[in-house]
């Protein structure tokens, strides 16, 4: 299955609610990152369903921009899911450095900054189509996250997961607390290298 031409494994989109591959985990999992780096989170919103070509154009220019950070990962992208709704997209993407980021929405060589003028150019704020993004920098030790049952998925596919045990076991342990699971933790299946 593919996703903007990406191979799904790599790239994981959600419509309503359903994954688009199955594959999952039942170790429980923690992300582990030990450099502060970028969530990005950007969208788009169908405002008026009858102007089919500018919402469509607009929501298409996201699959060539995703396939050139897949295939070029020296650009600092580390991953990201996509989902779906009636209304439009939102895709939350993973990278190495602001810098990085910044770098591919304004080199000319990649396909964002066409894309970006050409919104700017044909839709403007005609009120059609809606895009959005929000920058957080994400300090390492500032975040927790856990994963139980799921696919490698979110910020667990852009760094590395590790079972959820002994200092990881709870949300106020990960972030550098003490206290004690509320709520015993289901037995954990080895993880198998690999997995």
């Amino acid at each position: 299955m593919q996703c903007f031409g990406i191979d799904s494994e790599r790239c994981c989109c959600f419509l309503h609610g359903v994954v688009f591959h199955n594959t999952y985990h039942e170790v429980r999992t923690i992300t582990v990152s030990t450099s502060i780096f970028p969530v990005f989170i950007i969208g788009m919103r169908v405002n008026k369903f009858l102007a089919f070509r500018k919402w469509f154009r607009t929501a298409m220019a996201m699959g060539p921009m995703l396939r050139t950070l897949y295939q070029h990962p020296e650009k600092g992208f580390l991953g990201a899911q996509t989902f779906f709704n009636l209304r439009g997209v939102v895709t939350v993407q993973y990278w190495r450095s602001f810098e990085d980021l910044e770098k591919f929405a304004r080199d000319k060589d990649d396909p964002h900054l066409e894309a970006w003028r050409r919104f700017n150019k044909t839709i403007g704020s005609d009120g059609s189509v809606g895009i959005f993004h929000e920058t957080y920098l994400v300090d390492a030790g500032k975040y927790e996250a856990l994963y139980g049952n799921m696919p490698v998925f979110g910020l667990a596919a852009a760094t590395k997961h590790v079972p959820a045990i002994g200092r990881r076991e709870t949300a106020r342990r990960r972030m550098g607390g003490e206290n004690e699971p509320a709520v015993v933790s289901p037995a954990q299946p080895v993880l198998v290298a690999g997995q």
